[in-house]
């Protein structure tokens, strides 16, 4: 959707936190032969069909409504490297090395780039549209061509935005050579915009929620005493890949272990009455997925029964609370407090939910911005969050589930049904 300039009046002011590192996955990578699959996993076909990647028209709509947050944020421009980011504006895609590679969107005037000067070809390729590129050898300086479009589009003696994962290198080496310019983060416009998805980001970010639905189901077919942990991993990531899921991943935890939020490298063979907790993603054209569900491997206790249930609660408050208007800190609260009710935490201490009940998500599996104390951010239509407040009990167990929702006019939807019951965790 278009930005609503009104709407987004005060938006940015209580932003918490930093974008999160990329997910490493323990279980990242499916096995190659399909003959030697489980039949469950083996039965599956893509499900992406009549998919449609974000197009141009798309991404410069992105760019002009950038331009509107660096009027709103009295910003003159803004300086990108290679990323999501510089991806979400451009389709450039574009590894990080030495040689700088920087793309400043100024507030009015032509996009500028600054490439090294062997790789021309190879940018000019990637840019795909009329540009202003300006190259750099090897014993030239490239802050010097970035101050060149500074100047020329009038941003030299204003307020530079630097995007938060712009090297101190460059930002350093700019800021000498545009020494009138004030330099400051760029975080109001960059994650303002990827905050707030279209209808066509929405889309790709649902056939993967659907994709990640139809693995665990063949994965949790999959289930049998004494297998490994990383065996049932395995069988997801199978399973997505198998559905046309890109860049699969699986975090797979038995018994104890699943009160370990992030997991353990210490193998884990299923028995009989462990608790089962997977949380796992892929991507379609470059939207993620995030999805938890915790299960039992046989007949589940009347207390790990109980977490559970107390666990559904605690999501489905979080639910409840993100409404238009309120603020993201008030959906951590509203699901710390069903837990704590129940005596645990308090706070962030364990046993309890130890981490923020939600983080935002798009093309990154966690971006910008928060479910968490402290973020006073206003909840406004068009974002997007995982609903996760897990509860971890050292040395027992840990439950966890994970739905992620977006946020429409009238309030979220979850792109993921909700689990029914412990021993119903895929309706």
């Amino acid at each position: 959707m278009l930005l609503d300039r009104r709407r987004f009046s005060g938006l940015l002011a209580g932003l918490v936190g930093g974008a999160a590192l990329p997910r490493t996955s323990l279980h990242a990578s499916a096995p190659a032969d399909p003959c030697r699959l489980p039949a469950p996993i083996n039965a599956l076909t893509p499900m992406t069909a009549g998919v449609a990647p974000i197009g141009n028209d798309e991404r410069q709509a992105r760019i002009e409504r950038a331009r509107v947050l660096m009027i709103d944020a009295k910003l003159d421009a803004i300086v990108i490297e290679p990323g999501v980011t510089m991806e979400y504006f451009t389709g450039v895609q574009w590894g990080l090395s030495e040689r700088p590679f920087v793309l400043v969107i100024p507030a009015r005037g032509a996009l500028g780039w600054v490439c090294p000067g062997f790789e021309e070809a190879r940018g000019r390729e990637q840019i795909r549209v009329a540009a202003d590129v300006r190259v750099w050898q090897e014993d030239e300086s490239p802050a010097a061509l970035i101050a060149g479009i500074l100047r020329d589009r009038g941003a030299a003696s204003g307020r530079v935005g630097i995007e938060e994962r712009v090297r101190y290198f460059i930002a350093d080496a700019a800021r000498k050579e545009v020494t009138a310019a004030e330099f400051v983060s760029g975080t109001p416009v960059t994650a303002g915009c990827r905050m707030i998805k279209s209808a066509a980001e929405l889309a790709l970010m649902q056939r993967a929620s659907d994709i990640t639905i139809a693995a665990f189901r063949a994965a949790f077919a999959t289930m049998k005493a004494g297998m490994l942990n990383t065996e049932l991993g395995e069988n997801m990531t199978a399973a997505m890949s198998r559905l046309g899921g890109e860049d699969p991943w699986s975090l797979t935890l038995f018994g104890t272990a699943s009160a370990i939020p992030h997991g353990t490298t210490q193998p884990q063979r299923l028995k009989e009455g462990d608790i089962v907790l997977m949380d796992s993603g892929c991507a379609v054209k470059g939207y993620q997925s995030d999805v938890t569900r915790t299960t039992v491997f046989g007949k589940p206790s009347v207390r790990q029964t109980e977490v559970w249930n107390l666990e559904r609660r605690a999501q489905d408050a979080a639910f409840a609370a993100a409404r238009v208007g309120a603020t993201c800190e008030s959906v951590d609260a509203a699901a710390r407090a069903v837990i704590t009710t129940a005596g645990f935490g308090p706070g962030y201490r364990v046993p309890g939910l130890p981490h923020r009940t939600g983080h935002g998500i798009g093309m990154e599996g966690h971006e910008w911005t928060y479910f968490v104390r402290g973020n006073t951010t206003p909840i406004t239509p068009g974002m997007c969050f995982s609903d996760e407040p897990t509860i971890a009990i050292p040395g027992e167990f840990g439950v966890r589930l994970e739905d992620c929702l977006y946020i429409s006019e009238s309030g979220p939807k979850f792109f993921t049904p909700q689990s029914e019951a412990i021993d119903r965790p895929l309706p």
